[in-house]
């Protein structure tokens, strides 16, 4: 069977339905015993340590099923696209090789297409990177951004001036390529594989509801205490990790900038931020079969999408 792609907004239930698909994948005898293994498609669950605010599934809620791409940076580490589109698309092969199903799960968009698609990225030049990255410790990101709005408007339109690491990434493609970011960033190639992209959704107050309550689950299971932990190991120093959505408003709880009911708020709003930013980059694909999250017959209709001879049940 073809790989399939679980993509779309956070707290839809992408993982348990991997874990779903999977089981229901080995219960017809695809694959053997494991019949399917996931690829993690979630940049900030590559981070070690970074467990109750990714949501990521603990070793023992995983089924038995084999996860790919998880816990392999330390925070202090850069995550990459080019980096994970290496050793994402050697799991996916790997588990093709081995007679099993690829679900490659995850809501950032990039890394989804990199695996799936002919991508290929803008290189980098370690001295101007380095350069840069002084720059900005130095005066700040938003004096590079007015940089980059005369070297190149669109992209300073399209980046945030807080961004730091993003404007810096613009910068160098700039004076590396000689053309405007937009032109250098990475566009659909020839599908690597012939995948089933399913996107899962929900409806907009229910999300918001959804994405409140896991909020306030993850604090009381510890999140304070795990971005704690993460800090002595150096998150603040972290381009990537440092930025992700909970852990950076705990460090400003952590650092007395604000108190934890302000956090709380803030993590909801920026996860809201960020369902808009997935629903905007997925739904640009023509590819993606679109199911409403709460149907009762999800297992069924995705691998009626991914075997048309099982005869699917009409999708959203």
């Amino acid at each position: 069977m073809r790989p399939i792609a679980l993509v779309g907004p956070t707290a839809t239930g992408k993982s348990d339905l991997a874990l779903d698909l999977a089981e229901a994948l080995a219960a017809r005898g695809v694959g053997g015993e494991v019949a399917a293994e996931v690829v993690n498609a979630d940049a900030m669950q590559l981070y070690r340590g970074m467990d109750i605010g990714t949501a990521k599934l603990p070793p023992d809620a995983r089924r038995g099923v084999p996860h790919h791409l998880l816990d392999v940076l330390d925070v202090t580490e850069t995550a990459t696209v080019a980096a994970y589109q290496r050793d994402a698309r050697a799991a996916v092969d790997a588990t093709r090789a081995r007679g099993r199903v690829p679900l490659v799960v995850g809501g950032s968009g990039l890394y989804v297409q990199a695996v799936l698609d002919d991508l290929r990225f803008p290189g980098t030049d370690p001295a101007l990177r380095a350069r840069l990255d002084a720059e900005l410790a130095t005066v700040g990101p938003a004096a590079l951004h007015a940089r980059l709005a005369a070297r190149d408007p669109d992209a300073a339109r399209d980046i945030l001036a807080s961004n730091g690491r993003r404007i810096v990434r613009a910068l160098e493609v700039v004076e590396l390529t000689g053309q405007p970011f937009a032109a250098s960033l990475p566009r659909p190639g020839a599908p690597r594989h012939d995948a089933l992209l399913v996107g899962l959704d929900r409806d907009t107050a229910v999300l918001d509801d959804r994405i409140a309550a896991r909020v306030d689950a993850m604090l009381a299971a510890g999140l304070v205490d795990e971005v704690a932990t993460l800090a002595a190991r150096g998150l603040r120093d972290g381009a990537t990790a440092s930025r992700a959505v909970g852990y950076r408003e705990v460090l400003d709880h952590l650092d007395g900038a604000i108190d934890l009911d302000e956090a709380r708020r803030r993590t909801v709003v920026a996860t809201r931020r960020l369902v808009r930013r997935q629903r905007s980059w997925f739904r640009r694909d023509a590819r993606v079969h679109w199911l409403d999250a709460a149907r009762p017959d999800l297992v069924a209709t995705v691998l009626g999408l991914a075997d048309p001879s099982e005869g699917a049940p009409r999708s959203d």
